[in-house]
């Protein structure tokens, strides 16, 4: 499992960066457009056994906002561009890259903060840790977010116990066709 993994990471990551290439230029035409500042964001997160890396993604937020959980950040603090890029999940996209250098998977646990101390701890404690970090997961689609460490942390163990590349599709899928 893990090398059909890793190969289905490397070519669909591949693959998915080329395909969304054009929208990711537009995307970056929009964040640019809509506020001053980069259009890239980088951002320190816990990944595999608990290392950190940095986590690329498209600018949604002011430039100068504080580095804070989504669902603790101030909504004032999204951009009109940013709406538009997190309600259709676009701002994920330089995520590829991530993908391609090894440090995260297409599907597995999403990334965290160093400073979710309460969701490291329960990760650590049921294994979670143990796995490459996901551009989406089971969470995402079963609409888990941050805010409860513990019921995310309990469902990226159970994804983890069940995965299989049949599953990563479906969560795929579920991810791009969300209601």
């Amino acid at each position: 499992m893990k090398t059909a993994k890793k190969i289905f990471d490397l070519a669909g990551a591949a693959v998915l960066l080329v395909v969304t290439s054009p929208v990711l230029l537009l995307a970056v035409i929009a964040v640019r457009a809509s506020s001053p500042g980069p259009a890239f964001f980088t951002q320190t997160r816990v990944g595999r056994h608990g290392a950190l890396f940095r986590c690329h993604k498209l600018r949604t937020m002011h430039q100068g906002t504080p580095s804070l959980p989504t669902h603790e950040a101030p909504a004032n603090a999204v951009t009109s561009a940013g709406k538009v890029l997190r309600k259709f999940k676009l701002d994920e996209l330089p995520q590829f890259w991530n993908v391609l250098r090894g440090e995260m998977s297409l599907v597995g646990p999403r990334p965290c903060l160093p400073t979710q101390t309460e969701l490291i701890e329960c990760r650590r404690r049921l294994g979670v840790l143990e796995a490459l970090p996901g551009i989406t997961g089971l969470a995402q689609i079963r609409g888990i977010d941050m805010s409860n460490p513990r019921l995310l942390a309990e469902t990226d163990a159970t994804y983890l116990s069940t995965a299989s590349l049949w599953l990563d599709l479906r969560i795929l899928f579920g991810t791009l066709y969300r209601r």
